[in-house]
C-alpha cells in the first residue's frame, strides 16, 4: 500500500487552540443516559483563554519525554478517517479508527523501527460495511491451533440493525499479524445485528488457551435477554471463536429488583445508567475488571472462564456520577485505576464536575477501598452559561507503567501522574499538542504513543531522541 511521509507538528506548545475541534465523534450509544453522544462543544473566546491558561504550565512539563513524531493516517478510498485507540506490539503501532466520514477506516499499522519517522505499512479489519473499528489488542499466542501474533478488533455498526444495511454487523474480528505488514483474517465472532457491536475488548491467555473478553453495551436489552453485555470468548482456535460465558448486570442481586431497561433505580434515589463499556484482565488472566458505568468497576474471578465468580465492585458517593469508563491496574494488581468519562458536569443532585480519576486498593477484591481522587484544572472549569456538555474536559483512558499513570484527556492531551503513593497522586507532566483531541494512550519501554482523533499518531520518546521540538 502507499506509504506516507512524516508530518512533523510543533511539539509541547505552551498554549492550546480549541476552536478547531471537529464535531465528528460519539463515544457511546447511551440509551437515554446523560452522555451527549460525544458532541463537541464550540468554545467561545473566554473559554479558550481560560483553558489555555490552565494548560500553560503543564504543557511545558513532560518529565523526560519529548515529541519525536506526529503523522496523520493515510486516506482510504479517498476518505480521511479519525483515529480511535492505539496499541503497540513488537515495534509496531496499531491504531483503531472512529466514525468520521462513515467509518470503515480499519486498523492502521505503523512501523516504529525509527520512532521519529513512523511508516504506515498496512490496513486491515475494514471489510464489514458500515462499521468502525475502535479497539485493537495484539498478543503473542501459542495454542494447539495457532502460534504467532494475534490481533482482536472490536467491530461496531454505525447504524444498529439498519434494514438498509443488511451486510453490517458487529462483533470481534481476529487476524494473524505475525507479519504486521501482511495481516491475515482468521475469524469473526459475530453478534446479533440488534446489538450495536463490541465497543471495547481485551485479548488474554491462560496457558495454551486464548480468550477475548468483550463489552457489548445493552446486548441484553436489545436482544430481550438472548445475549449479554459481558462475554468471554474462547479464541484458542481463532478461525472458530466460541462463546464460553456471558453476564448481564441484572444478574447482580443488589441491582436486579430495581433494574429497568438499563437504568438502575439506585439506593441513593437516583436513576443511574448501567451498561458495559470496557473490560481488562490482570497479566495472568485471573481476574476481569468490567467498567459498568454507574454500577462502577465490577470484579470477577475468571480462573475458570466458563464459570466466573462475582467478587465485588466500586461504588460512588450519592452526589457523584458514576460513568466508569475504563480501568488499569498498578502495584502488581493490588491497585485499581478507574477513569470516569463525565461529559456533562451538571445534573440535579450531582456535584458540578467533569470526569476525573479514582484510585482504589483492591488487595481484597470483594471490598475495593477508595484511596484517592485525581483531578485537573479542567475538572471544575465549567462555563457560567451556554452548552456545558463537552468531552474535551473529561478524562478518558488510563495506562500504567511502573509508578507512572498516563491519562488520555481529549483537549488536555496526555497527563502524567506519579502514583508511587496511590493515596497521593501527583501530576508530573503533560503533553498537549495544538488542537489536541487525544483519544488513547499506550506506554512502551521506549516510547509513549497517543492517538489524536483529528491528527493521527503522536510518538513521544525519552531523553534526547526526537525532532528537537520538545522541552
Amino acid at each position: 500500500m502507499k506509504k506516507r511521509n512524516l508530518l512533523i507538528t510543533t511539539a509541547l506548545v505552551g498554549t492550546m487552540t480549541l476552536g478547531g475541534i471537529a464535531p465528528t465523534t460519539f463515544a457511546h450509544d447511551a440509551l437515554g443516559s446523560d452522555i451527549n453522544k460525544g458532541e463537541r462543544h464550540v468554545f467561545n473566546l473566554e473559554e479558550i483563554e481560560r483553558l489555555t491558561a490552565s494548560f500553560k504550565d503543564g504543557s511545558k512539563n513532560v518529565s523526560n519525554f519529548r515529541e519525536a513524531a506526529a503523522v496523520q493516517i493515510s486516506e482510504l478510498n479517498g476518505v480521511q478517517n479519525n483515529t480511535a485507540d492505539v496499541y503497540a506490539h513488537k515495534g509496531y503501532a496499531y491504531l483503531g479508527t472512529h466514525t468520521a466520514a462513515g467509518g470503515n477506516g480499519g486498523v492502521r499499522v505503523f512501523d516504529l523501527q525509527n520512532p521519529s519517522n513512523p511508516v504506515e505499512v498496512a490496513v486491515f479489519a475494514d471489510d464489514i460495511p458500515h462499521t468502525w473499528q475502535e479497539k485493537v489488542i495484539v498478543k503473542s499466542v501459542n495454542t494447539p491451533h495457532f502460534k504467532g501474533d494475534l490481533a482482536a478488533v472490536s467491530i461496531q455498526q454505525t447504524s444498529r440493525n439498519n434494514v438498509n444495511r443488511p451486510d453490517s454487523k458487529g462483533g470481534v474480528l481476529l487476524y494473524d499479524v505475525t507479519d504486521p505488514t501482511n495481516p491475515q483474517k482468521l475469524g469473526f465472532y459475530e453478534l446479533d445485528r440488534r446489538i450495536t457491536g463490541t465497543h471495547e475488548l481485551y485479548l488474554t491467555t491462560q496457558g495454551n488457551r486464548a480468550l477475548v473478553l468483550t463489552s457489548s453495551p445493552y446486548a441484553d436489552y436489545y436482544t430481550h435477554g438472548e445475549d449479554q453485555d459481558f462475554q468471554i470468548i474462547d479464541v484458542t482456535d481463532p478461525t472458530n471463536p466460541d462463546k464460553l460465558w456471558g453476564w448481564d448486570p441484572r444478574e447482580l442481586e443488589e441491582v436486579a429488583e430495581d433494574f429497568n431497561g438499563y437504568h438502575w433505580n439506585s439506593p441513593d434515589g437516583k436513576t443511574r445508567p448501567v451498561f458495559n463499556h470496557s473490560v481488562i484482565t490482570d497479566n495472568n488472566a485471573q481476574h476481569a475488571y468490567v467498567s459498568m458505568w454507574d454500577l462502577g468497576t465490577v470484579i470477577f474471578d475468571i480462573k475458570d472462564p466458563e464459570n466466573p465468580v462475582y467478587l465485588g465492585r466500586t461504588d460512588y458517593r450519592d452526589d457523584q456520577k458514576g460513568a466508569a469508563h475504563s480501568a488499569a491496574l498498578a502495584k502488581g494488581g493490588t491497585v485499581l485505576i478507574e477513569t470516569r468519562e463525565v461529559a456533562n458536569p451538571i445534573g440535579d443532585g450531582y456535584e458540578s464536575a467533569y470526569g476525573y480519576t479514582r484510585i482504589f486498593d483492591i488487595k481484597d477484591k470483594s471490598n475495593p477501598v477508595l484511596l484517592s481522587e485525581f483531578t485537573t484544572d479542567l475538572t471544575y472549569d465549567i462555563p457560567d452559561s451556554g452548552n456545558v456538555s463537552t468531552f474535551a474536559k473529561t478524562v478518558h483512558d488510563p495506562k500504567v507503567h511502573g509508578n507512572t499513570l498516563y491519562l488520555s484527556y481529549y483537549s488536555g492531551g496526555v497527563v502524567m501522574v506519579d502514583i508511587t503513593d496511590p493515596a497521593n497522586p501527583t501530576q508530573i507532566g503533560q503533553y498537549t499538542p495544538e488542537q489536541a483531541d487525544v483519544w488513547g494512550v499506550f506506554v512502551d519501554r521506549n516510547y509513549i504513543l497517543a492517538s489524536d482523533m483529528g491528527q493521527g499518531l503522536k510518538v513521544l520518546t525519552r531523553g534526547q531522541q526526537g525532532n528537537g521540538n520538545g522541552r
